[in-house]
């Protein structure tokens, strides 16, 4: 798989696992985090040492490395940052992603050789802004999410050409601007812009009378129900056109605390988008519905095209597929080996896809151990077992099988 594309594609990559994914799904750049100054404390992060090792793969297969350091840090945590900035230095790291104007001079100081990128957290949506953190030395501005196509291309139209513009193009939304709602600091002491948002606005609300405690009443927004601040999820796949005409550098799919299988299956499908629409092919409806197969919420256009609307009934995950097992080693004869992830036994419908492997629906008629030995069943987690694929594929390539696992 080629990258034709003028626009970059930044993956998440939450830790090891999945910084692997994105890079053989076809991510241009990854962004990632550290085990502090990261919006993300519930993601695996990368120690240290992980990161130098992160560092080297993505740069050995031609792909960038973007660090968070997007937290608003305290007086203890700005003592910290120098050193760690100069760590990123010493480790060729591309990009430092942050929100801070204290961490910016920081960086231009400490990281002088590492690019500056201004994080969706400081809420960009105008372009004086935008060029404003240009004069202070940032090469990026990550646009918040909150904007419309429309002011995206006019922030581009006003804004220096040597100013990047980066913007989220699927994932999580928040009901309110990025990282700036209180409500999980107040109702569960988790502060949402220290990376620990316990997402309070998924929750199903009810009324209570002062005067009657112990007596729930429902809240509707209409006849649809209860769930009055649950955000549909962003999608822009079936919109790459239109938001490269805008003028946009980056485009940035969310998720660095979710699966290794959601960072595969995202940055293929963008991939494959991104290419298309560089070529001025249309997409290939396979590619678009690969994002039909993660877990996710119901789908919207986000703000780019006016209000994407909340979505009321339940805040359940869409869940309708399972990974089954992750291809280590594959021959050109399509003889595989394989680790599990979940049971599956023979004559099981399966679905393989991978980098470059367009999905393929393949039934089960053989499983073998290690040494050979026929199996009817394929049971524990993370055993290594064999089977013949269909095609050659390479590592990383995926089993997959349709369940619903969306909670009830």
């Amino acid at each position: 798989m080629t990258n034709k594309s003028p626009m970059e594609l930044l993956a998440p990559a939450g830790d090891m696992e999945r910084l692997e994914m994105a890079v053989a799904y076809g991510a241009d750049a990854v962004y990632l985090a550290g085990t502090t100054f990261g919006m993300r404390s519930f993601a695996g992060n990368f120690t240290p040492e992980e990161l130098k090792t992160a560092v080297t793969l993505c740069h050995s297969k031609g792909v960038r490395v973007h660090v968070t350091c997007n937290t608003m840090p305290r007086n203890n945590e700005v003592e910290q940052l120098p050193q760690w900035l100069e760590y990123l230095e010493e480790l060729g790291v591309d990009a430092v992603i942050l929100a801070d104007v204290g961490t910016l001079a920081l960086a231009t100081r400490h990281a002088p050789h590492v690019q500056r990128h201004i994080s969706t957290q400081a809420s960009v949506v105008n372009y004086q802004s935008a060029r404003a953190w240009h004069d202070l030395g940032a090469q990026r501005v990550i646009l918040a999410r909150e904007l419309s196509l429309e002011e995206i291309a006019q922030i581009r139209a006003k804004t220096p050409e040597d100013l990047e513009l980066e913007a989220f193009v699927h994932g999580a939304m928040c009901v309110s601007y990025s990282g700036r709602c209180l409500l999980s600091n107040y109702m569960t002491g988790r502060d949402s812009n220290r990376g620990a948002c316990a997402q309070p606005c998924r929750y199903q609300y009810a009324l209570v009378e002062e005067k009657r405690p112990g007596e729930y009443f429902p809240v509707f927004e209409d006849e649809k129900g209860t769930y009055i601040m649950n955000s549909k999820d962003m999608c822009m796949i079936d919109h790459i056109p239109e938001l490269m005409a805008a003028g946009l550098n980056s485009l940035k799919t969310e998720g660095r605390a979710k699966s290794a299988y959601y960072a595969a299956v995202v940055t293929g499908a963008y991939r494959h988008a991104l290419d298309a629409a560089a070529a001025g092919l249309p997409l290939d409806p396979v590619w678009r519905d690969e994002v039909e197969h993660i877990s996710h919420r119901h789908y919207s256009t986000g703000f780019y095209f006016g209000q994407p609307g909340q979505y009321t009934q339940d805040s359940r995950y869409v869940r309708n597929w399972q990974v089954a097992a992750l291809v280590t080693h594959c021959d050109d004869q399509g003889n595989a080996t394989l680790s599990l992830r979940n049971k599956f036994a023979l004559g099981a419908e399966l679905e393989l896809v991978g980098p470059h492997v367009r999905p393929l629906p393949i039934t089960v008629d053989g499983l073998w151990d290690e040494e050979g030995l026929p199996l009817e069943e394929v049971r524990k987690p993370e055993m290594v077992f064999r089977m013949k694929l269909p095609v050659p594929v390479p590592p990383l390539s995926i089993l997959r099988r349709q369940a619903d696992l969306s909670p009830q």
